[in-house]
């Protein structure tokens, strides 16, 4: 029998690549000093025609934005509800990746899978269910699951993806009324 024959396997763990624990901490402390600062997001939608259209974010190449075939449009990218969902999916993924290096934690896998109960039977406004009310129309529940998987315990990974929900300013916008005005330009 060899040397190599009574090695114990051993299992080699991978994480997720860090974000850079300093650079938090110095944004949190900011935000600790001036709690009233905000932020402002731009964004630029260009209709292309039926329901395609391009939103332009910075430099960044255009999200592009489709209805599906049964909603009259061309199933060519997702639809606007379905970008919603990858935003809320994304700020929930920053915050527990930010609160999982806030505590010191590694990660080794996060998904985010979230689903939304939407309705449209006003057909945009476009003469169809037209007594339903604005809490009547767009998602009506979502439901998102984590899988997250770290160097700690099933306990403290849930108290970390609680916390960056609760903190989310993306989930915290879907469940609180936005003041919002739509106006010609």
């Amino acid at each position: 029998m060899s040397a190599t024959d009574t090695l114990e396997p051993t299992t080699i763990k991978a994480y997720l690549r860090p974000i850079d624990s300093e650079g938090l901490a110095a944004f949190a402390a900011k935000g600790k000093a001036n709690p009233a600062s905000r932020g402002t997001n731009k964004v630029h939608t260009v209709m292309e025609g039926q329901y395609r259209s391009l939103s332009t974010v910075g430099n960044h190449a255009p999200v592009v934005v489709d209805e599906p075939l049964h909603l009259f449009g061309e199933d060519t990218a997702p639809a606007p509800g379905e970008i919603v969902l990858s935003g809320l999916g994304g700020c929930l993924a920053v915050g527990i990746t930010a609160v999982a290096t806030w505590k010191g934690v590694k990660l080794s896998k996060l998904e985010v899978f979230m689903e939304g109960d939407i309705g449209n039977p006003a057909a945009w406004g476009a003469g169809g269910a037209l007594e339903k009310l604005p809490a009547e129309l767009g998602f009506q529940v979502i439901r998102v699951k984590v899988v997250v998987e770290g160097d700690a315990s099933r306990e403290v990974l849930d108290e970390i993806v609680k916390h960056a929900n609760f903190y989310s300013p993306v989930a915290n916008s879907m469940r609180n009324p936005i003041p919002m005005t739509v106006e010609m330009a």
